[in-house]
């Protein structure tokens, strides 16, 4: 039922006033995070047209990147680049280029998680994966051009004083400690009796590393204090294995027209995950925990961005692909 308060207005007229929270209230605001997303993907896609743009001298490789970069998705971390910018009411303009950045490693990424090295899937985004539409070495070249493209977007920053903190973040959010560390976990742990807390680890890595990085991203990117940056962080990482534990799930129940990939590949793999180790509802219900411990975080870092705040956790524990 939609929670809202009368209020009495000069000449006795009664006006219904939403209460945050509300049910109402909060479909307001997954309305507004999705215009943001869009509005979001927009901007970062603009952004990345300019950093790819087809050159001669690039070839095949170059044609291979626009592949694998412009072949859809929600470009969320891009997003969350913005959104930690405006949590801290900064100028979005000052984001643009590590949001580019964090595109280009979230990608080069899925360019090689999907080799058949690794988790060895034919489809991305509904399309062919990018080592069956070019080949192999091709995939791998194109992945680490990705990757050293995204530091070069860096070090091009409109303010070069942001420069080294923004490479030094995103460096550790993909790196050894963050999403490659976690990826080698995930590999490591394949086949093995699947724990609780060793999922954490892998997805605390292997996901939430690189998305309370974005975050923390455009919170530099914004000025925002020392003590700003380490609660947004903490709220990333929360977010970030809701994020991961969600894609357990929808790994589970999920379809191929939907998912734009292949669904069962963990359970195939024998992959380390939380569906795995505690059961799909369990894994429903820690994501909705997940989810409501990253809005009680969103209410204490407040500030303009508050509702974007709380409407992403919703987001990514209740998307369906």
């Amino acid at each position: 039922m939609t929670r809202a308060r009368v209020v009495r207005r000069s000449g006795g007229r009664k006006v219904s006033r939403r209460i945050p929270g509300s049910p109402s209230a909060a479909s307001a605001t997954d309305a507004a995070f999705e215009r943001f997303l869009t509005a979001s993907a927009a901007r970062a896609d603009r952004v990345l047209t300019r950093r790819l743009a087809d050159r001669p001298d690039t070839c095949r490789l170059g044609e291979a990147m626009r592949y694998a970069v412009f072949g859809g998705g929600k470009r969320l971390r891009p997003a969350l680049v913005y959104l930690g910018c405006q949590a801290f009411g900064g100028d979005l303009r000052a984001a643009d280029g590590a949001a580019a950045a964090v595109e280009l490693v979230h990608t080069y990424s899925l360019v090689h998680d999907d080799l058949p090295c690794m988790d060895d899937d034919d489809l991305r985004r509904g399309r062919p994966t990018l080592h069956v539409k070019y080949d192999e070495a091709t995939a791998v070249l194109a992945g680490d051009a990705l990757h050293t493209e995204a530091f070069a977007t860096l070090a091009a920053l409109a303010r070069p004083e942001h420069v080294g903190e923004c490479v030094r973040i995103l460096a550790e959010a993909a790196g050894l400690q963050g999403m490659v560390g976690g990826q080698v976990r995930d590999l490591d742990a394949e086949g093995a009796k699947p724990k609780a807390a060793l999922v954490e680890q892998i997805h605390l890595g292997k996901t939430a590393a690189l998305i309370a990085g974005s975050l923390e991203l455009g919170a530099v990117a914004a000025g925002a204090s020392a003590a700003g940056r380490r609660l947004l962080r903490r709220y990333g990482l929360v977010v970030g294995l809701a994020f991961q534990v969600a894609d357990d799930v929808l790994d589970v129940v999920g379809d191929v027209a939907t998912l734009g990939k292949t669904p069962g590949k963990d359970a195939a793999s024998g992959k380390m995950t939380y569906p795995a180790a505690v059961g799909l509802e369990q894994a429903r219900a820690k994501a909705r925990a997940l989810s409501s411990q990253a809005a009680r975080l969103a209410g204490r870092l407040g500030g303009p961005a508050e509702g974007l705040l709380r409407a992403l956790p919703r987001f990514v524990t209740e998307r369906t692909k």
